[in-house]
């Protein structure tokens, strides 16, 4: 099943690498939950999804609680009038000021399916800022939502930092951590899919919890760029895997080129 949102770095397309070298357990935990492409197409007993960023948590919050009645609410957002760049900066504005937990999320994943590229993106005050897509129909994807409300009902929904997250583990879980990826190059960097960033002392603060939580006797599996210091950052893991993927980010399709991936097993 395909995630319902747009999402950077979605991992959809790497379902069968990651599947190849997660380990069974009781619980997933993902301190990186992001779109729930790993969530939605595994069969764990139980799931902890974390992330640190608000406005998706408290989407897959409502989403999980409230159901149908959410997933109606969400499509009054997407018709012909809500399609229009005005309406789509009004609604913007609004979800940027909105303090009620369930309009903004509707209003996230309008902004999501109508926004430049699927992107998520914060300026520094951490306002939404990214701009209208100008697409001709926006898809509604009410069959994906229904598929992660019934799956939702073995997870729980936790605002964390992957720190916080990661200490939550004990014994019987298996954890999948999928952070921003480290930068191809200086100028390469996506990282502000939540106010604050991503940079390579976390990075290499990953890294070494996942081999701490290791000595634990928890399996940690990240996934990441294949670039020199990622490399050296997952010096220690038990098990590596190289492999090429195409990206899509890219608005330009003849940039949209193949990229190293690594996945990193500590176990």
């Amino acid at each position: 099943m395909r995630p319902f949102l747009k999402w950077a770095g979605n991992k959809y397309r790497l379902l069968e690498h990651i599947h190849s070298m997660l380990p069974p357990g009781k619980r997933l935990l993902e301190p990186f939950v992001g779109s729930g492409a790993v969530f939605l197409n595994t069969d764990f007993p139980h799931y902890l999804l974390a992330d640190n960023n608000p406005d998706l948590i408290n989407l897959y919050q409502q989403l999980q609680n409230q159901g149908d009645a959410f997933i109606k609410t969400c499509q009054r957002l997407f018709t012909a009038r809500t399609n229009e760049s005005d309406y789509f900066y009004r609604r913007r504005e609004e979800f940027n000021r909105s303090d009620d937990p369930q309009r903004k999320a509707a209003l996230f994943l309008y902004l999501n399916r109508h926004g430049y590229n699927g992107l998520c993106r914060y300026n520094a005050g951490g306002g939404f800022n990214v701009p209208f897509g100008r697409y001709i129909r926006p898809y509604f994807p009410a069959d994906e939502m229904r598929y992660f409300h019934e799956k939702s009902q073995r997870a729980e929904f936790v605002l964390l930092d992957f720190e916080s997250a990661l200490h939550q583990a004990r014994k019987g879980d298996v954890i999948y951590c999928d952070p921003p990826y480290a930068p191809l190059s200086r100028t390469a960097n996506f990282t502000t899919y939540s106010s604050g960033g991503f940079d390579l002392p976390q990075q290499q603060r990953l890294a070494d919890l996942a081999e701490q939580t290791r000595r634990r006797g928890i399996p940690v599996l990240i996934s990441n760029h294949d670039t020199e210091f990622i490399r050296a950052a997952y010096q220690h893991a038990s098990n590596l895997k190289k492999f090429s993927v195409r990206r899509f980010i890219s608005c330009n399709g003849k940039k949209r080129g193949h990229a190293g991936e690594l996945l990193a097993l500590y176990s």
